[in-house]
């Protein structure tokens, strides 16, 4: 035999809601009593409090181990690369000579990314500097904040500074200057206290026929020790790391030219075939003219 339940009102329903949420008989709100509901309170509050006292001190004590000024870890830092300006997708520099809109781009870029090397403001910023030697700044026990910088001029860059320049770092002649930087590497002592300079080639025996003659600034490619070491963003505030300019005089026009440009330094490998821009640098140069 099958016993109905009775089915209890809406009336009846509500009531027993409202008599589970307060009770007033028991003094119950929820179904527990207020010491009750003290105990759980007071027991989550002590169990994320010494959770998060437990982060905060792990945070703490790691962030005791970490310098604001020097990488822990540089161990894939350990030869610098070289890169080009102006800076193109894919380093390819192509040019068409009688388009002014390809290459204005380009002269733009320079223009902003050359401002910083201007002779005033580096005159204003950083230091003369005594060339053939590294430019140390120890701390000797006492924090030497900021680092200075040794002076690196714009009017170095010769015929690629740009300055008062009506064809435009050569761009609207076809005889383009691109720029050669290495990257930052802190606390680098870069070519092992020899001099050191960047070469650039062809890559193939045909790309060195279309590239034809190309003069560098500063000359011969150098790079002088005195801008090294490097010391950190946050050390070397003004710090404007030394450029080589070079300026392509002839490159056999509607022709796409291979370049690599390579760094010649003592302590700088540039074989590693597993890293292709292990103090090398490889792009695409293509003079257009109709």
């Amino acid at each position: 035999m099958v016993i109905q339940k009775e089915k209890k009102s809406c009336g009846q329903v509500v009531e027993e809601w409202k008599e589970f949420v307060w009770n007033p008989r028991t003094h119950q709100f929820m179904g527990r009593t207020g010491t009750s509901w003290a105990f759980i309170l007071l027991f989550y509050l002590v169990f994320y409090g010494f959770l998060t006292a437990m982060f905060t001190l792990t945070m703490w004590v790691m962030l005791q181990t970490v310098s604001d000024h020097t990488p822990k870890y540089q161990d894939r830092l350990a030869t610098p690369g070289l890169m080009i300006r102006p800076k193109t997708e894919n380093l390819d520099v192509i040019v068409n000579v009688s388009d002014t809109e390809s290459w204005d781009q380009h002269v733009q870029k320079l223009n902003k990314f050359l401002e910083p090397y201007n002779d005033s403001i580096q005159a204003q910023k950083n230091d003369v500097c005594l060339p053939g030697r590294y430019y140390e700044q120890p701390d000797n026990g006492v924090l030497n904040y900021p680092k200075r910088a040794c002076q690196f001029n714009r009017t170095q860059l010769g015929d690629c500074s740009g300055i008062g320049d009506p064809t435009h770092y050569g761009y609207s002649t076809g005889q383009p200057c691109v720029f050669i930087k290495m990257n930052r590497v802190i606390n680098f002592y870069a070519g092992a206290n020899q001099s050191m300079n960047v070469t650039c080639v062809g890559k193939r025996d045909e790309d060195a026929e279309n590239l034809g003659n190309f003069v560098m600034f500063p000359a011969n490619g150098s790079i002088d020790l005195m801008y090294f070491p490097y010391y950190g963003k946050k050390f070397h505030v003004n710090y404007t790391q030394p450029l080589v300019a070079v300026k392509f005089l002839n490159v056999t026009p509607n022709v796409e030219v291979n370049v690599e440009c390579r760094i010649n330094a003592a302590n700088i490998a540039t074989d590693d075939e597993r890293d292709k821009f292990a103090g090398r640098v490889a792009f695409k140069l293509r003079i257009n003219k109709t």
